[in-house]
């Protein structure tokens, strides 16, 4: 089922043709990366979907209903650009955030102290932001966009000044608020959170979107049928002569006694044949596809619209 169904925006600035016709389907109770280099069109659509600017044609649907302001209390929006009041004290600001969000005083009190408490900063509460480092103030926003409990929560880059550990931290917390109902929309440059998080991705560049999918049919969809095997006990006539359909052996590496090899081989080729050609050369110890990384189908599908251009 989809819970934010896009069809056909189209949005201009001036002379700038921001989104050229766009459709998106984001399923519910997932996590959907919004991907694209700087300039393609993201935060326009983020933007539509928060009901700062809306579309010059076209529609959006939330859960079934088209977008009306009453959603708005049912999302959660933490954009690229921070920004909090830097002579409030924390707790104060944090209250306050929520209470625009229509939480009570007495809930959010309560909500805020478990979400303190589960990112270690309650020794923060009665501190100015100014006091804080920037990744203490990012955990602050993180909290104050989730604390009403949106059904749709948007993230911008949300791992921006943070170091590896408290990346993990929301990465666990992203992930649990998905397995508690949040369908998540997570806008980001770096691919490799993106084959860890998202459920679903498209790639938009120059306002139109030029892939779309979930991230296991898109790795696949660009396989270039490469295998990678480790053997022992390898006899000395190993690779002197490749069976019909393996194209080429390269990057052989030998280590410890085993041996690693890649396979390009063409698209007929199964795991099951390497297989069947290593068998008798030595001891698999280990074999693999080696599958294109979202990184380089970005590249890739960003470069190749270059070219058409």
């Amino acid at each position: 089922m989809q819970f934010i169904d896009i069809q056909n925006v189209t949005k201009a600035y001036a002379n700038h043709l921001a989104l050229d016709s766009v459709s998106l389907s984001v399923p519910k109770q997932s996590i959907y990366g919004l991907l694209g280099p700087n300039g393609a069109g993201k935060t326009s659509l983020i933007r539509i979907i928060n009901q700062i600017t809306a579309p010059d044609s076209g529609e959006v649907f939330f859960d079934g209903e088209k977008l009306q302001p009453h959603h708005i209390a049912h999302i959660g929006y933490l954009p690229e650009e921070r920004g909090l009041y830097k002579k409030m004290k924390v707790g104060e600001q944090a209250l306050y955030l929520a209470q625009l969000k229509g939480v009570d005083r007495k809930t959010a009190e309560r909500k805020l102290k478990f979400w303190f408490e589960r990112f270690e900063i309650m020794a923060w509460w009665n501190r100015k932001v100014e006091e804080l480092s920037k990744g203490m103030q990012q955990k602050i926003q993180f909290v104050v966009t989730v604390i009403h409990e949106p059904r749709l929560l948007i993230f911008d880059e949300p791992f921006s000044g943070f170091d590896p550990i408290n990346v993990n931290l929301l990465k666990e917390e992203i992930l649990r608020l998905k397995n508690e109902g949040a369908t998540i929309i997570f806008s980001t440059h770096n691919m490799s959170s993106v084959e860890e998080l998202c459920d679903n991705i498209a790639l938009i560049n120059n306002g139109k979107k030029i892939l779309e999918g979930s991230v296991k049919s898109i790795k696949q969809q660009f396989r270039t049928n490469t295998f990678e095997a480790h053997l022992t006990e390898v006899s000395s006539d190993f690779g002197l002569n490749l069976p019909a359909g393996f194209n080429s052996l390269s990057q052989i590496k030998q280590e410890n006694g085993e041996l690693s090899v890649v396979f390009q081989c063409e698209s007929h080729v199964k795991a099951n044949d390497l297989l069947n050609f290593l068998l008798p050369y030595g001891q698999i110890v280990s074999h693999r596809e080696i599958l294109p990384t979202m990184n380089e189908i970005f590249v890739q599908q960003i470069e190749s619209q270059k070219i058409k251009n």
